[in-house]
Order: structure tokens, then C-alpha cells, then sequence
């Protein structure tokens, strides 16, 4: 590896949520190993999430990662000083001025294009004006899209067949036409624009924005890999007509527990590890719901009562909620069977652990591929976003997942309806227990797993693919001199 893309000089730019630049960064350390000259851009105040990742990678690699930085307008906006990103802008912020802070690093982008001779640039789908400024440049522009190719097949089945507007009713069951797999689906776990809340509607714009630039740029980079759904690679390439690579699982490249550790952004590695350490192999559950998620009072104490009722071992991850909310005597009846990490914990670590069984995940594309990497059946509990596209994946099609049963697509914690204790623990029984289903359940786990390794080694169908992307650019560049 190294040799072949010499030659190619690629700018990453991420969107500024860790969600978001931790996969990018991921994926350029990726290149950067197949010897592409890259370049990370971000905001000074966001350099602190990867730069010690880009360091690491530079003492041992032969094609060093450079991190550009540019500052962030949040005096411009309105915002407060070191709001640089999703995961650190308070709860009563308007949206509306981070992605007004966003759209103002057009400029800085386009002189840094102009600054460096860029073969190709590679942004995230958040950023659609960096087409238009690519292309100003006569630079290709290819997206970064932090979903997968299921999601992306049923979300065309729905703009393409309209199934939606033939429902009576929220409640109403339907099937994802001209799909692969029989796939149903409530109208309710599908986002409605027209009902959207206010603070909302700069995010759908940008949306909408992304939209119309999909088709106009050089293709797609997706965070997954060949084995893991081949149908929806082929439907997406042959049905969407759209250029897509797959080259994940990008988090496989960070092999060194410093690299697991730190992408949690906490430092509680080592207190999880001791803790796992005197469990059993598979005996533990691991609950997270990601960086920027946030649940009603009703429902963090029901998950609370469900977790403790369940009678297994668990870590639950929580950060951004307060802690007044935990059940009073809660903590003393959970001690030695339960650990609450209050703040966001280093996911990568725990989920390798040969204690962890299982997995209660929100499903956001980023968790559940850490869940598939870590060989684990998971408790699916979407939330919003593609979520609910991702549950239907990990249940439906790869049948590692047990549904909780969240129904409601919901932003705000109070428009999403509280899952009760008792549906937690059926889930967590059915995942952890005994019994032919369960031990079927986990042996798919653990065979996509290997697939999931054998990607992106030498050979493998995402090495295989990052290398016909590096060529194509490479020919491309030729055909341009």
C-alpha cells in the first residue's frame, strides 16, 4: 500500500460535529495510506478533535495528513466564543446562526483552492456550496455521506415512488417499494418537512441544498463495505444511477487504543476496562445514544427501571442531561451490576471488550457500524435522522438487530413518545439471553465482523474499491493536462 496515489492531492473537509469529522478523518488516514497526499480542513477550535490522530498517523507514515486551519465566524453570527461545532453548542443556541457560521467559511475554502492545486476535494453532504466552489475551481467535488447504501436506496424509494401519499393515517404500515427486501415501515418514523419546528428550517434547506447538488458531483463515498449489503451497493449504483464507493469500515484503521480511547473524547478508558475486566465473556450490555441526543425526564428514568429489571450486567453511557433525574437509591441498588458513565465514553474500547454481548444503540450509522465491527447484536432505538432507515438494516435485512419499539420520528425529546421499562427489558432478554434465536442472532454478528476485517485489508472489497477511486482520479487528472 502507497505507492498508487502518489500523485493525488485531496482536501477533506467534514462538517464541524464530531459525528461527522471523526469518520472523515478516519477515511483520510485511509488515503493517506494508499500514499494520496491529503489535506483536513477545519476551524482552529475543532483542531483539538483530530490533531492528535493526524499526529499519530504522521510518525509512522510515509504520506503525512496536513491540517489546515481557518477560524470560526461565531462573533459574526452572534454566537458564543468556542461554538465551533454541534457538540458544543448550548441547548438554547438558534441553529440557524451555526449554520449561518458554516456558509460564512465559503470564502476561506475558496482560497484555499485556489492557494493549493487540489486533484479532488472531498466534502461532507452537509456542505453543499462547496460543489459550486469546486467547481468554480475546476476541481471535482465528491460527497462524504455518513449513512449507508440501504439508507440511501429506501430514501429514493420514497421521493421515487411516492409511497406516502396514499396513507390515511400516521399509524399506517407501509412497504418501501422497488427495494431488495420486503421492508415496512410506520408513516411516523419518516420525517415530515411540512410539520417541521421552526429552529428546524435552516437544516432543511441545507438539505434541500444537498439535494439538488447529489447529482452534479463526481459521485460518493460511503462509510461501508461489499459484504455487509450487496443488493442495496448494486440497487444504488444501478437503480440511482449514481457514481458510489464503498471504503469502510473506516474506524478498522484505528488499531491502537489511544486511537479507540480518543475518540470518545473522555477519558474514562481505563475505569471501563478495570470494571469490564471481572465480567464474563458476553455478559455485559452497553447502552449510548450518541453525542446530541437528549430523552424527557419520564423516559431516561423508564430506561432507568428497564435496564436494572433486565438482570444483566450494563454500562450506560450518558452525558448532557444533568443527573437529578437518576431514580433516588438508584445508584446504590445498580452498584456492582450496573456503571453510569456521566459523559461521553470511549465507545471503540468498550464495544471490543470481550465482556461487552450486546449493544443498545440509537442507530445512527456511525454507532451501528462500531456494533457490526465489534461483532455484536444490538437493541435498536432510533431516535430521528436515518435512524429509523439504519433500524430496518440491522433488523430486517442483517436480522443482528431486536427493535425496542421507538415509533415516532421526533427531534425534540418531548415530541417522541416514552418507550416504556418493560420494552427495554424484553429487548435487552431477547439480545443477551439464551435460546436458538438469540445465539442465530449473535453468530451473523460475529461472521460480518470478519467481513467487516476483511474489507479493508489488502484484497478486500473496500481496499479493492478506495484503489479504483485513486485510479479514477488519477486518470482523470491525466486527461485534464
Amino acid at each position: 500500500m502507497g505507492s498508487i496515489g502518489r500523485n493525488l492531492n485531496i482536501l477533506f473537509f467534514p462538517y464541524l460535529a464530531p459525528g461527522h469529522m471523526l469518520p472523515m478523518m478516519d477515511m483520510a488516514k485511509l488515503f493517506a495510506a494508499h500514499g494520496v497526499a491529503v489535506t483536513v480542513l477545519t476551524t482552529s477550535g475543532n483542531s483539538a478533535l483530530i490533531r492528535p490522530a493526524i499526529e499519530r498517523f504522521n510518525s509512522s507514515a510515509g504520506c503525512p495528513i496536513r491540517l489546515h486551519l481557518v477560524p470560526f465566524p461565531a462573533a459574526a453570527v452572534g454566537l458564543p466564543e468556542g461554538c465551533e461545532n454541534l457538540f458544543s453548542l448550548p441547548y438554547d443556541v438558534d441553529v440557524k446562526k451555526f449554520v449561518e457560521a458554516i456558509s460564512l467559511l465559503r470564502n476561506p475554502f475558496d482560497h484555499i483552492l485556489k492557494e493549493f492545486r487540489f486533484d479532488c476535494v472531498v466534502t461532507d453532504v452537509f456542505l453543499p456550496w462547496t460543489y459550486e466552489v469546486a467547481t468554480e475551481n475546476g476541481i471535482p467535488r465528491i460527497i462524504f455521506e455518513g449513512c449507508n447504501f440501504f439508507a440511501a436506496c429506501a430514501s429514493d424509494s420514497i421521493d421515487r415512488h411516492k409511497p406516502l401519499e396514499s396513507l390515511p393515517s400516521e399509524t399506517e404500515t407501509f412497504v418501501l417499494p422497488g427495494l431488495p427486501h420486503h421492508i415496512e415501515m410506520l408513516r411516523s418514523q419518516l420525517k415530515d418537512y411540512s410539520k417541521a419546528i421552526a429552529f428546524m428550517a435552516p437544516v432543511i434547506e441545507v438539505m434541500n441544498h444537498a439535494k439538488e447538488v447529489d447529482s452534479k458531483s463526481y459521485g460518493m463515498v460511503m462509510n461501508s463495505f461489499y459484504e455487509l449489503e450487496p443488493d442495496y451497493v448494486e440497487h444504488y449504483r444501478k437503480v440511482l444511477e449514481k457514481k458510489a464507493w464503498h471504503v469502510g469500515p473506516v474506524a478498522i484503521c484505528n488499531q491502537e487504543k489511544v486511537d479507540k480511547s480518543g475518540r470518545g473524547g473522555g477519558n474514562k478508558g481505563d475505569e471501563c476496562l478495570k470494571w469490564l475486566d471481572g465480567r464474563k465473556p458476553g455478559s455485559v450490555l452497553y447502552m449510548c445514544f450518541g453525542s446530541i441526543c437528549n430523552f424527557t425526564v419520564t423516559q431516561l428514568q423508564e430506561m432507568a427501571l428497564g435496564l436494572e429489571t433486565s438482570g444483566h450486567p450494563f454500562i450506560w453511557a450518558i452525558r448532557n442531561q444533568g443527573y437529578e433525574w437518576i431514580p433516588e437509591g438508584y445508584e446504590e441498588r445498580i452498584e456492582g451490576r450496573g456503571l453510569l458513565i456521566k459523559e461521553w465514553a470511549p465507545q471503540l474500547l468498550i464495544l471490543n471488550h470481550e465482556a461487552v454481548g450486546g449493544f443498545v444503540t440509537h442507530c445512527g450509522w456511525n454507532s451501528s457500524l462500531e456494533g457490526i465491527t465489534s461483532g455484536l447484536p444490538m437493541v435498536t432505538w432510533p431516535l430521528n435522522a436515518e435512524q429509523f432507515f439504519n433500524e430496518r438494516l440491522l433488523v430486517d435485512v442483517l436480522k443482528i438487530g431486536v427493535a425496542v419499539g421507538s415509533k415516532v420520528f421526533g427531534i425534540l425529546p418531548e415530541d417522541r413518545p416514552v418507550v416504556k421499562a418493560a420494552a427495554l427489558e424484553a429487548a435487552v432478554r431477547s439480545v443477551m439471553g439464551e435460546g436458538e434465536e438469540a445465539e442465530e442472532r449473535r453468530q451473523r454478528a460475529r461472521e460480518l465482523k470478519e467481513m467487516a476485517k476483511k474489507a479493508v485489508e489488502e484484497g478486500g472489497s473496500s481496499y479493492n474499491d478506495l484503489e479504483n477511486l485513486i485510479q479514477e482520479l488519477l486518470e482523470k487528472k491525466a486527461e485534464a493536462v
